[in-house]
């Protein structure tokens, strides 16, 4: 399997508001740069946005890292939240409705076809790619506004 890093962010001008989101594909020595943005959405739909973008793009089944500065995509996956809210019909423990289903059912659709581990990082630290991902991220939405 082909290891690929993937770096993400999302940005959003108000919350909802227009956003958008940044992703960086790297595969040995060669880089792509995805983005996009939405008129109203929230920034964890940015955040998903960015990282579903990354692993649509791959081409093949992939052993794959992303970095995200978002615990909400971080942890959702990695402390196994987000399978349990599919498993309850998207459905929080308490029985309140879970956010962005619909992007979580794709991205729990890539993640079956992945090898995907998450490095959570912290944002705005001078972390050189995440602050690439945020540039583009906060152009996509500055286009929209």
């Amino acid at each position: 399997m082909k290891e690929v890093m993937i770096f993400t962010d999302g940005a959003c001008s108000g919350n909802p508001g227009p956003g958008g989101w940044g992703t960086i594909l790297r595969f040995g020595e060669h880089e792509k740069e995805l983005s996009g943005g939405e008129k109203e959405t929230t920034n964890n739909r940015m955040e998903l946005m960015a990282v579903i973008s990354g692993l649509e793009a791959l081409k093949e089944p992939c052993r794959v890292t992303v970095v995200t500065d978002s615990k909400y995509v971080s942890d959702a996956v990695t402390l196994g939240w987000a399978e349990g809210w599919r498993k309850k019909g998207w459905k929080r423990s308490g029985g309140a409705p879970a956010l962005n289903p619909d992007l979580w059912e794709r991205l729990l659709n890539l993640l079956a076809v992945h090898e995907v581990k998450f490095q959570w990082i912290k944002g705005h630290a001078g972390h050189p790619e995440n602050e690439r991902c945020d540039a583009m991220a906060v152009a996509e939405w500055q286009k929209i506004k």
